[in-house]
């Protein structure tokens, strides 16, 4: 098993650099890449699921962190300590081999290429850096449908952007549950786009990922070949789509179809494409999703600048060029996912007009945004992206066309209003006509070339003479070549021309029935069409005949609703198109209209002006004119109705009756000249306070304006300020959760050497360089009067039981002369010890400071001594000895002298 290991290590260890290559193109790694992207408090995270990776998984592990470039990481150390997988960090034009480890450096951006990672300098050091999405856009490019990505802790939303261009080539996206991430914006944001396979907690993650690809075959687009089995279960799939959502994806291609399945069976864990058919009758909502994982609804702001700047350019200058000033023109983005394109052709188009061309034209742009998904368009109205769109808009477009909110950034009302967003299915429902430009990008590619060939068609009838096309960069007119002009062939923009021959008929089956629809509702609304009601017929005809003419407006005089023929009191006034009542109020009628609905509204009562003198085309007419605000029903409450009756005059029959009218007529004509008079004095004094109270308001809103400009560029200061602070505090929190592990590492290494130390049971007595006291063991409290408060003091101060008075000075000799000093001494207990003094060196080789040990050799002393004695009376036996040897050889010689 070891010796397996150690081949498998030794082949995939990037120990050479990679030969350069004449052609670069897609070239699958042979094991999957996963890119893992965290931030602050992803270290924990990391720990937890490098923790629960196994040593021989065959995969490759590349973590993307936010890392401060002015502090050494020591993450590679940390983590190491987690996994028995080599952790490396990351140098340039690296290779990836499978069961490692890489870590991307502090201060660099990360890109990848055929297997091979390449550093880049970011473009800003500080400062909203999204090195997260660089780098998962990066392996989505390099290995498309392999291409993993992982979403751990941290804060901000970056790696959002590169989740969803990981899905777009079809890989798979995993992301830490957020509640159990230490910060869960980027979990958050991540899942917020609806874009995520898995969600689940780090140390699960593995397990899911793992399992995944055990059940993916990793299909590519030229191996695929679907087998009869394989191909009965896709239509059986596909009428199931089209049962469900009403929506029919049997002219997209079969390989994309295919492969967008794999992956869902994938997750899943499901062994075969008919288990999945079982699963999609029995989970009415894995269609649901299914169907929103085959809409690819993948996009991003600009996306090829080229094509942007070349229809800026070519297209819109020469329709700036051919239309007269005052026109309006009409746009189609198909296909619009969440916005981002169509709010990119509204800024471009505000950019060509804002360039200083001669003579300068005022034009407007109408804008249709359409797309299938609801969801989508419903984000599109909103017109708020995330924080990591800067990655996509420069910051002179963000200033100019974005105002930043909590949520992120949302499109200025000046874009938003060009636009009208709706749902729409490009292949069933109607198009839009009499368009000057469509935008129908990457949504050809996903489609079988006879639709193609059909939407193509629709768009020329949709265009007018000379109308742009803009498509994708990878998609062609192909057969329609009879229809539009190339422009650019680079950028794909098209334009219309009249076809030579017949254009193809426009043949677009009508919306599939859903399942949704409920049939009773059906047969019921059919019944009533066949037996009308006699009851609501009679009222309606009624109202149509004898009600009178009346309007149901806002509190604000827009009308709402129409009864009857209102065209002797109303009618539309020249220029801007309006639905004001006030606006659309003939002559006489709009002063005193003004009057008793402002007054109704202020009593809450109906009030009736009689008689009021309207002009017609060429006559006068009476009118009596009631306002009448509603409270009941609640739905129409804060509305006001608003009734006009016809005063018929009444007519004379003889010469006296007129004659006798005349007297009462004049005195009448007098008073109401008079208060007329008096009503026009009031009204002119009405006007004058009113000029001066817009003149005020008028320098009031001037000096607003002035503080809101103030304001404005203060809140970008500080916009930038909190950019550069989130990007610093992300940083801090890796540091701070090094540092953190580092600290606890270091505590438990200081337990186990004051353990060591104890455990020794040797006095020993650290000293700092001014001879104060740094630490001291247990056992030196017995040779030394030292407690914990000592810590501190200088030697000194402190009662040593020792006879060795030269201990100070030893110690500042062995500090200047760096000599270590060993001498032994006596206690005043009767104990001996061996004092041994050496200088006391950090890791930086630096003096700082005297290490004291004090040995306890008592027992050896008391050996010695009686050894010492022992010898001393073997020594004394030794002489007496001698002494009688000595005597007996002189006995021995006296008798040889005698003999």
């Amino acid at each position: 098993m070891a010796k397996k290991k150690q081949v498998k290590l030794r082949t995939g260890m990037p120990q050479h650099q990679p030969k350069s290559s004449k052609t670069l193109h897609f070239v699958p790694a042979p094991f999957p890449i996963i890119g893992i992207g965290a931030s602050a408090g992803g270290l924990e995270a990391l720990e937890l699921f490098l923790t629960h990776v196994p040593v021989d998984s065959g995969l490759a592990y590349v973590i993307v962190q936010h890392l401060d470039s002015n502090h050494k990481s020591i993450m590679v150390e940390l983590l190491q300590h987690k996994t028995s997988m080599p952790v490396m960090e990351i140098t340039d034009r690296m290779t990836i081999a499978a069961n490692h480890v890489y870590l991307i450096p502090p201060g660099y951006d990360l890109s990848i290429l055929s297997g091979v990672l390449h550093l880049l300098e970011p473009i800003a050091p500080h400062g909203l850096r999204l090195s997260i999405d660089f780098f998962f856009r990066s392996l989505a490019d390099d290995q498309q449908q392999q291409s993993i990505g992982v979403i751990l802790s941290g804060m901000g939303s970056d790696g959002t952007l590169g989740l969803r261009a990981i899905k777009e080539k079809a890989g798979a996206v995993f992301v830490q549950e957020p509640a159990t991430a230490k910060f869960d914006s980027m979990p958050r944001s991540a899942i917020s786009t609806g874009q995520v396979d898995v969600i689940a907690s780090a140390q699960a993650l593995p397990g899911r990922i793992i399992a995944y690809l055990q059940h993916n075959p990793r299909i590519t687009q030229t191996q695929l070949e679907l087998t009869d089995n394989s191909s009965n279960a896709l239509e059986k799939i596909i009428i199931l789509l089209r049962t469900q959502t009403g929506h029919d994806f049997s002219l997209y291609k079969k390989s994309t179809v295919y492969r967008r399945i794999e992956r869902r069976i994938a997750l899943h864990q499901l062994p075969a494409i008919m288990d999945y058919v079982r699963y999609l009758r029995e989970n009415p909502r894995e269609v649901e999703l299914l169907f929103k994982e085959l809409l690819i609804g993948v996009t991003r702001f600009f996306r090829d600048p080229a094509a942007w700047e070349q229809l800026k350019n070519k297209a819109i200058s020469a329709l700036r060029a051919t239309y007269p000033n005052g026109s309006v023109l009409r746009a189609w983005v198909a296909g619009c996912s969440t916005g981002e394109e169509a709010y990119s052709l509204a800024m471009i188009f505000k950019e060509a007009l804002e360039e200083k061309v001669q003579p300068s034209k005022n034009l407007s742009l109408q804008i249709f945004a359409t797309d299938l998904d609801k969801e989508a368009i419903d984000k599109a109205r909103q017109g708020i992206y995330a924080a990591n769109i800067v990655a996509d808009v420069s910051e002179t477009r963000l200033h100019r066309f974005f105002q930043e909110e909590e949520q992120g950034y949302r499109v200025k009302k000046e874009i938003r209003e060009m636009l009208i967003f709706a749902k729409q299915n490009l292949i069933m429902d109607p198009p839009f006509t009499k368009l000057h430009l469509v935008v129908c990008r990457n949504f050809l590619i996903y489609i079988e070339p006879e639709l193609q060939q059909k939407l193509l068609t629709l768009f020329h009838y949709s265009l007018i003479p000379n109308g742009i096309l803009l498509l994708g960069s990878a998609e062609t007119i192909g057969p329609a070549k009879d229809l539009f002009t190339p422009l650019a062939a680079k950028t794909r923009l098209y334009q219309r021309r009249e076809s030579a021959g017949p254009v193809g008929r426009l043949e677009f089956p009508t919306v599939f029935a859903s399942q949704q629809l409920n049939k009773a509702q059906v047969l019921t609304s059919k019944q009533e069409e066949a037996t009308p009601n006699l009851p609501v017929l009679a009222n309606r005809l009624l109202l149509q005949l004898y009600a009178p003419a009346a309007v149901l407006v806002t509190n604000q005089g827009d009308i709402l609703y129409i009864n009857g023929k209102t065209g002797k009191y109303l009618e539309p006034a020249a220029g801007k198109a309006s639905l004001n009542l006030f606006v659309m109020a003939r002559e006489g009628l709009s002063q005193a209209l003004s009057e008793i609905f402002h007054k109704a509204l202020r009593e809450q009562n109906t009030i009736t002006r009689k008689a009021v003198k309207v002009g017609t085309n060429g006559g006068t007419q009476m009118v009596d004119v009631t306002v009448q605000p509603i409270t009941e029903p609640v739905t129409l409450s804060g509305m006001v109705l608003v009734v006009f009756h016809d005063v018929t005059l009444p007519v004379t029959k003889n010469k006296s009756c007129k004659t006798k009218g005349v007297s009462d007529h004049s005195n009448k004509l007098a008073e109401l000249t008079a208060e007329l008079q008096s009503c026009y004095e009031a009204l002119q004094i009405t006007r004058e306070e009113m000029q001066l109270s817009q003149e005020d308001l008028k320098s009031a809103n001037e000096e607003l304006q002035s503080t809101n400009e103030e304001l404005q560029s203060t809140n970008e200061e500080l916009n930038t300020s909190k950019e550069e602070m989130q990007s610093i505090n992300e940083e801090l929190q890796t540091v701070n959760n090094e540092l953190q592990v580092k600290v606890d590492e270091l505590s438990r290494v200081s337990d186990d050497m004051r353990n060591l130390l104890n455990s020794t049971d040797i006095a020993i007595l650290f000293l700092d360089g001014a001879l104060n006291v740094r630490r001291f063991t247990n056992q030196t409290a017995s040779v030394i009067k030292l407690i914990p408060s000592d810590v501190g003091r200088p030697i000194t101060d402190l009662v040593i039981e020792l006879n060795y008075p030269d201990l100070v000075s030893d110690a500042r000799d062995v500090l200047n002369s760096l000599v270590f000093k060993e001498v032994q001494v006596s206690a005043k207990d009767g104990r001996w010890f061996t004092v041994r003094t050496l200088p006391y060196r950090t890791q930086e080789n630096r003096i700082d400071g005297v290490v004291i040990i004090f040995t306890d050799i008592s027992v050896a002393k008391r050996l010695e001594e009686k050894l010492i004695q022992a010898q001393a009376v073997l020594e004394k036996r030794f002489a007496n000895q001698t002494e009688e040897l000595h005597k007996v050889a002189t006995i021995l010689q006296q008798q040889e002298k005698l003999k």
